[in-house]
């Protein structure tokens, strides 16, 4: 029983050559069908990233159902997987390879439909995006890019944007200047009337 578990069925050299060229043909569809963040995926995305990794399993193990065959696949997988994310993150050109530049899908309050399209997205995911990021409307942004990791990044408008502590704290700087220059104008006032009616003020007295 040890012995099916821990006997390779297959060479370790196939076994590694299918892992490689498993994940490497994987990664040139997802390349090729466009580029998504996982919170944009919709229900047929969804449905293929759950079928792709049983569609594959053949393709990586062979004919080896072994215990250690398993492991080398999934040793051999993180493996690569590592060396692959640290050679794309020291060199620019690798980023553009692998992941393709950033793209401008919103500009000046306008979606640019023709490259939303040519992405594989939808006018509709573009707005939920934008809407999880402080838009109430795509009017509200200047700039809104798809990044090479799929991530969509938002740059509102300045009418647009959330006031933070540090505009309230202005506000409330303004508001009270105001009220102090409001109260320094009244007490001239009043002392000007003063001024120009003393016998007015005694009689009342």
């Amino acid at each position: 029983m040890l012995h099916d578990l821990f006997h390779l069925q297959i060479p370790l050299a196939e076994k590694i050559i299918r892992t490689v060229a498993v994940y490497a043909g994987i990664a040139i569809l997802l390349r090729l069908a466009g580029k998504r963040d996982l919170a944009q995926l919709n229900t047929f995305d969804l449905v293929v990233m759950l079928l792709l990794s049983n569609v594959v399993q053949n393709a990586i193990i062979g004919n080896d159902n072994s215990l250690a065959g398993g492991l080398i696949g999934a040793l051999v997988l993180v493996a690569l997987n590592n060396v692959v994310v640290r050679l794309v993150n020291r060199h620019r050109r690798l980023v553009r390879l692998f992941e393709g530049p950033e793209f401008v899908i919103v500009e000046n309050g306008r979606p640019r439909t023709s490259t939303i399209h040519r992405l594989g997205l939808r006018v509709a995911d573009i707005r939920l995006a934008l809407r999880r990021q402080g838009a109430t409307d795509v009017s509200d942004v200047a700039r809104a890019v798809l990044e090479p990791s799929g991530a969509i990044t938002v740059t509102l408008r300045d009418g647009a944007q959330p006031a933070t502590r540090a505009d309230l704290q202005k506000l409330r700087t303004a508001l009270l200047e105001e009220v102090r220059a409001e109260l320094r104008a009244a007490l001239t006032r009043n002392a000007a009337t003063d001024t120009a009616h003393p016998r007015r003020n005694q009689d009342d007295g």
